[in-house]
């Protein structure tokens, strides 16, 4: 994906980035089903909302860039940076492609491939990402992740609903996922 495609408001980017793939170098890919949008300085749910600190400089940086925070106390959740300053979608929930096995591995316990992947922290696991990928950059595959457009168009009529897993700013309709995809992390509040 260009940089221009992430140079926009999160609003804008998180319905177009449903299809498009989350990949890793080492052949781990999941295709993007649910995602959530975060606008910075006018969304108290955002953790740019208050402006720069060092755990969310990366929201400041370059759009196109993954911005990885750890949350609870034990959870990993990674983010593509947009533009302006301070935006953010946060992929909520990947259909796994390629590389199946590496995310068994990486999330033993016998888990259904449908939960490989169904939920921020799941997909983290999954994929191998922690705080080491903050700031990496999503449009040069060098990296070791990329954001990957194969042609599949976003949908037409995503599902739109309610942020979940916030406490402010919870009636907000930014999160869009597949209508009828079975890997969404979540049911839908409208």
């Amino acid at each position: 994906m260009p940089r221009s495609f992430f140079e926009r408001p999160a609003t804008v980017v998180a319905p177009q980035l449903l299809h498009k793939i989350l990949a890793r170098a080492d052949g781990r890919a999941g295709r993007i089903v649910e995602v959530e949008a975060y606008e910075g300085a006018v969304d108290p749910a955002a953790h740019s909302f208050r402006g720069k600190t060092p755990r969310n400089a990366v929201m400041f940086g370059p759009a196109g860039h993954m911005y990885v925070y750890f949350t609870y106390g034990m959870h990993w959740c990674c983010n593509c940076v947009c533009g302006p300053d301070g935006h953010g979608v946060l992929i909520r929930a990947l259909q796994p492609l390629h590389g199946v096995d590496q995310m068994r591995r990486a999330r033993p316990g016998g888990i259904p491939d449908r939960d490989l992947c169904r939920g921020p922290a799941r997909l983290t696991q999954a994929l191998g990402i922690t705080g080491a990928q903050n700031g990496i950059d999503l449009v040069h595959p060098q990296a070791g992740f990329a954001v990957v457009d194969d042609g599949m168009p976003a949908p037409d009529a995503p599902l739109r609903s309610a942020r979940i897993g916030i406490r402010v700013a919870i009636d907000w309709p930014w999160r869009w996922s597949v209508p009828g995809s079975r890997y969404v992390s979540g049911p839908s509040r409208a």
